[in-house]
């Protein structure tokens, strides 16, 4: 596949627009610049997909699956060694995201990587990193899923692994602890490595690239410890551990036999159709090697189509290879399409038609995972190309509100829409808020589990999320009086920080949670005269930085004095401006002063510079960098600009 730098697309036909009144403004050059930048990058089916950009591990992790599936090669590997080190820090290490520290797994498989690769260990940038990771603790101290790809490799012992049993398939949904009690990813990912956790599968690696180097007091005077957590549930959970390691020496065959195949079974019947699980990465790989693990050949149907889809969310040239965790058509195309309604294109235009059609193609009308917490029909939409099975609430609402406003065939948009609210309500949680993935995801003791030392166990409800699907409701014309609504209105103000702003689940983080809500209330016909509206205005002027913009640090998810704070970004930009913009602040000083920054940092080309991650997958241990947030938002943000001041 040929290289994507901004975002992976072509180009479409679809004309300039010229729409404003005299005098053309800077504002309205800014707005005709950045929508036919849209233009030029739309797909001839009508979608836009922008890269979405995560750490060095996913492509670190490629090179371990291709050599446990035997199918690596040398030109492969040396590409992605060229890429990882492109982005190595100056001082050794890899990081999470756009000015984030080193972190310390992340550079281990980094390192473990470039040393398959064949990279020279004396070299200055394996030295540097080599060192930097001793000095750290070395692969003792690495997370739980970077030591069960090291378990994998013949380089960590098993034994020094939390326990899996695939015996949990087996547990009704009813019991505490079941599948269905952990979020969509984490389950899809915890079904497989069940599987390697009973088989202890082993691929070693050459002599020249065991990590012996990366063991402080050498490996033989090391002595592999299990994570433990604190607390009442941690020391429960690490007590169950304990008793599992004792049944592990002998289980009931019947019921391990059970449990690995109901675990091959729950696999299978969830490949996605481009072969992929989940449309993300982790259970994807998992499955792969859980299937290999049982027999599975390379060219049986299910690994083959696995292998294969990795093509879609490869990103190659003639000197690199990386890998994407996920990818975002279904939420590029429904942000886009909203931006140019907000920059002013009618209804009937045939860019947003062709997206329109598009994604009325892309709805999903068969059963899913979670249908284990709810009984609404079918009707979502996912993330990805193909993911059926994972619908999500966020997508959903973005892409009906989208639809909305989009002229397309009556009797097609109203079943759609019709049937998207209907899942939409279904998946409301208890406590009147939404999920992504799942409803009433909430057993948050399970964060204890010996397992969970990365990234997020569950999908409780969030503002950001329950914000759009409010804001959905407001634009159908829903207003208090509404149970669903009420419910969901009770929720974001209990969710309301005292600072006044909104944690953002899915973005970084309070300028992403507030710059969802803001929009939501006036929607819905909120009073924006509401003291706790003015809070969060307040929250937001206070944290608008010299230069005009906003930016947030993603720190800020751990450390509450950089809530709102950070260099300022064309997308945190945005989400503030348009909270400020729904407030009724259009003609105030730190709107005029948003809008003129972006508008003096806006490219020739239309577009704007963005380096730093602020997307979120888990907080601070995965973050992303949507390629297209950087024009989206920006686009809306000085529409609906535009459209406050006439």
């Amino acid at each position: 596949m040929r290289d994507r730098d901004v975002v992976q697309a072509a180009s479409c036909a679809t004309p300039p627009v010229t729409r404003h009144p005299s005098p053309f403004t800077d504002l309205d050059r800014a707005i005709d610049r950045a929508v036919n930048w849209l233009f030029r990058h739309q797909y001839p089916d009508g979608y836009w997909w922008g890269e979405l950009e995560s750490n060095a591990t996913i492509t670190a992790e490629h090179v371990f699956l291709t050599h446990i599936l035997g199918i690596g090669s040398q030109e492969l590997w040396e590409k992605v060694a060229r890429y990882l080190l492109s982005q190595q820090r100056e001082d050794g290490t890899w990081g999470n995201g756009y000015g984030a520290p080193g972190d310390l797994s992340t550079t281990i498989e980094a390192y473990l990587a470039l040393k398959m690769a064949g990279v020279d260990l004396d070299s200055q940038p394996m030295a540097q990193a080599r060192e930097w990771i001793l000095a750290r603790g070395g692969v003792e101290k690495g997370r739980v899923f970077t030591k069960i790809w090291l378990a994998l490799l013949g380089e960590w012992p098993w034994k020094a692994t939390p326990v899996l049993p695939p015996e949990l398939v087996l547990l009704p949904k009813w019991f505490p602890v079941n599948l269905y009690a952990f979020g969509s990813w984490a389950r899809g990912t915890i079904v497989p490595l069940t599987i390697l956790r009973a088989l202890k599968p082993i691929h070693p690696i050459s002599e020249r690239a065991r990590n012996d180097d990366l063991f402080p007091r050498g490996r033989e005077n090391t002595a592999p410890r299990l994570p433990r957590k604190t607390g009442f549930w941690g020391g429960v959970f690490f007590t169950v551990d304990q008793a599992l390691r004792i049944y592990e020496r002998r289980p009931l065959r019947f019921l391990r036999r059970r449990g690995l195949k109901v675990a091959e079974e729950w696999i299978l019947e969830r490949q996605e159709a481009d072969g992929c699980w989940g449309g993300i990465q982790p259970p994807w790989v998992y499955s792969l090697i859980a299937l290999r693990a049982l027999g599975h050949a390379l060219a049986s149907p299910p690994v083959a189509r696995g292998i294969a889809g990795f093509s879609r969310y490869a990103i190659e040239d003639e000197g690199t290879f990386r890998l994407q965790s996920c990818i975002s058509p279904v939420w590029d195309t429904g942000l886009a399409m909203m931006a140019l309604q907000d920059a002013g294109l009618p209804a009937d235009h045939p860019a947003r038609v062709r997206a329109g059609s598009w994604l009325l193609g892309e709805q999903i009308f068969v059963g899913g995972d979670w249908q284990a917490r709810c009984r609404a029909r079918p009707g979502g939409w996912a993330f990805e190309f193909d993911n059926d099975v994972y619908p999500d609430t966020d997508d959903t609402s973005v892409v009906l509100m989208a639809l909305h406003g989009t002229a397309l065939p009556e009797g097609d948009k109203e079943f759609a829409l019709r049937r998207g609210v209907e899942w939409l309500l279904g998946m409301q949680s208890r406590n009147g808020g939404w999920g992504a993935f799942d409803r009433n995801n909430t057993k948050t003791f399970l964060r204890q589990i010996p397992f969970a030392d990365f990234g997020e166990l569950l999908d409780p409800p969030s503002a950001d999320v329950t914000a759009h699907i409010v804001e959905f409701l407001g634009r159908l014309g829903y207003r208090t009086g509404f149970r669903p609504l009420d419910r969901a209105l009770r929720y974001l103000w209990q969710e309301q920080e005292g600072d006044g702003s909104w944690y953002g689940r899915w973005g970084v983080n309070h300028v992403y949670g507030t710059g969802a809500v803001l929009p939501a209330l006036a929607a819905c016909g909120w009073d924006m005269a509401d003291p706790r509206v003015r809070k969060a205005v307040q929250f937001l002027v206070t944290r608008q930085n010299e230069d005009g913009g906003w930016g947030e640090h993603t720190a800020s998810y751990h450390r509450g004095e950089l809530r709102g704070r950070g260099p300022s970004t064309p997308s945190q930009t945005a989400w503030a401006l348009l909270a400020l913009l729904a407030a009724g602040e259009g003609e105030g000083e730190a709107v005029q002063r948003g809008i003129a920054f972006l508008v003096r940092m806006q490219r020739e080309d239309g577009t704007w510079d963005e380096p730093h991650f602020t997307g979120t997958g888990f907080p601070t241990d995965f973050m992303i960098r949507y390629h297209l947030y950087r024009h989206v938002f920006p686009l809306m943000a000085l529409g609906r600009a535009r459209e406050a001041a006439r």
